[in-house]
């Protein structure tokens, strides 16, 4: 997902184009899902960013999937009527965002998929502890409490799709999934932690 304007940032440039460590963070995404054992990466386009879509189309490993700019749930929804389940889906705000970290998920939502009653996986939603993100620095923006024992998880931006109505979640420690850059304070710290 990579059609944000990025006006938290107060920067000029495109949120997916603002540069972590000289380099677009949708560049360091694409990088980390085209390393991994992802299929096929698609980047996922809006009005709102047309410099993002250039940027995409240039890109020869790159798919292209127009939406309407209309916010994160309606374009990830044309989204995903436009390939096929499951689907990996990420932000473009996660520069730290690496191949490894990347087939972990996949790991780990094949090992609940294995697990599925009548064969139909479920969705996996990634979290991290919102006590790291404060740990590390990081704003939180979107947090829930866990119904199980009450401790507070944020969602990283990073999920498995399926066909399944059912959800589950995938709790992890890794700093990499914890730095969305929304705000000025992000992106120095996601430079300081590359």
């Amino acid at each position: 997902m990579c059609g944000g304007r990025g006006t938290r940032l107060d920067s000029e440039a495109e949120k997916p184009l603002f540069e972590i460590g000289g380099r677009p963070m949708v560049a360091r995404v694409a990088d980390a899902l085209e390393a991994s054992r992802v299929e096929s990466v698609h980047a996922v386009v809006s009005p709102n960013a047309p410099e993002t879509r250039e940027f995409a189309q240039a890109r020869d490993s790159l798919a292209t999937i127009e939406t309407p700019g209309e916010g994160y749930v309606a374009d990830l929804q044309v989204a995903l009527d436009a390939v096929e389940s499951p689907v990996l889906t990420t932000a473009a705000d996660l520069p730290l965002l690496e191949a490894d970290a990347v087939n972990l998920l996949l790991d780990a939502h094949d090992a609940v998929s294995a697990d599925a009653a009548g064969g139909v996986a479920p969705s996996t939603t990634v979290c991290v502890p919102a006590a790291l993100k404060r740990a590390l620095g990081a704003s939180v923006d979107t947090a829930f409490e866990r119904e199980e024992d009450g401790r507070e998880l944020a969602p990283t931006g990073v999920n498995v799709v399926a066909e399944s109505e059912e959800d589950t979640m995938y709790e992890t420690y890794d700093a990499r999934l914890a730095v969305n850059v929304n705000r000025r304070s992000d992106a120095k710290l996601a430079e300081e932690l590359l």
